[in-house]
């Protein structure tokens, strides 16, 4: 039996993220560009409060301002798309970030469309998802761009491995998939109504979870030696795997925390910069 699977610190690797984007921030100031990432939040979700503080605060880590335009839990649809349309419109700001999940009965699709391609930086959409799936280049969602970058830090080979998606939003599940058949691989995309899931999951050599349900994936689901990513979050720092239980089977694993979640605002601030830098090219 499997003595333990090697864990991938996305913690080191977020920090390596950051420190090259502190660099490339430092070189736009010194050119009179300040780096800005504008953020919409709607309403007082506090998990969307903690992720904004903790992205606010790596912000200014690296030298990249925050802009944050916060509206009431009653704001309309038409309100929340006008803001994000002045900041569409504002040169100033770079990259524009709708945090999510955008309370109902908001219409968080048209507030996503709002937002420009070139300051897309969290890819949430339909532009940025369609040139996803195709290949092109476009500011991917930043959860699936963090976990691609870990497995190629790793060295996980996907041309022709099975993968499998648990979890269909777009956000993640469905960018995911793209990234990973754009990489050859060979993807299954399930979801909570998925029959027969333990099965499909046990064929998996790479194994994505982001299904928002504590432990939901059972260790004993997992095939010896897989590659288990765990872009779950839920109270009390557990993620969407039973992490026990599947370290004992899998390959290499991703902890909660400090796996996928440092990825994803790294991820963000890269593309932030990236997105000021495509805006000012010299």
């Amino acid at each position: 039996m499997n003595s333990g699977a090697r864990i991938m610190d996305g913690t080191a690797l977020a920090k390596r993220i950051r420190d090259e984007v502190r660099e490339r921030a430092n070189r736009l100031r010194s050119r009179g560009v300040e780096p800005t990432l504008a953020t919409v939040l709607v309403g007082n979700h506090g998990p969307s409060l903690a992720y904004v503080r903790a992205k606010n605060k790596r912000c200014d880590e690296v030298g990249v301002r925050t802009v944050q335009v916060e509206l009431a839990s009653g704001t309309t649809t038409n309100d929340v798309v006008a803001a994000v349309e002045r900041l569409a419109g504002d040169a100033s700001a770079h990259g524009i970030l709708v945090q999510h999940p955008v309370p109902t009965p908001i219409d968080r699709r048209a507030a996503f469309e709002a937002v420009p391609l070139l300051k897309d930086v969290d890819g949430v959409s339909s532009a940025s998802l369609g040139r996803t799936i195709l290949g092109m280049l476009a500011f991917v969602s930043c959860t699936p761009s963090g976990i691609m970058r870990l497995l190629s830090e790793y060295n996980v080979p996907l041309e022709g491995v099975e993968a499998v998606v648990v979890g269909r939003s777009a956000i993640l599940g469905r960018p995911m998939a793209s990234m990973l058949i754009n990489a050859h691989a060979t993807v299954t995309l399930c979801h909570s109504r998925t029959r027969n899931l333990a099965e499909q999951v046990a064929r998996a050599d790479v194994l994505i979870v982001a299904i928002g349900r504590p432990r939901f994936v059972l260790g004993e689901w997992i095939k010896p030696g897989a590659v288990v990513i765990d872009a779950g979050y839920n109270e009390g720092n557990i993620g969407d795997v039973d992490f026990d239980a599947a370290r004992l089977r899998a390959g290499l694993i991703t902890p909660v925390p400090g796996g996928v979640g440092p990825m994803t605002i790294a991820t963000l601030l890269e593309h932030t910069v990236q997105a000021a830098e495509q805006q000012n090219l010299e």
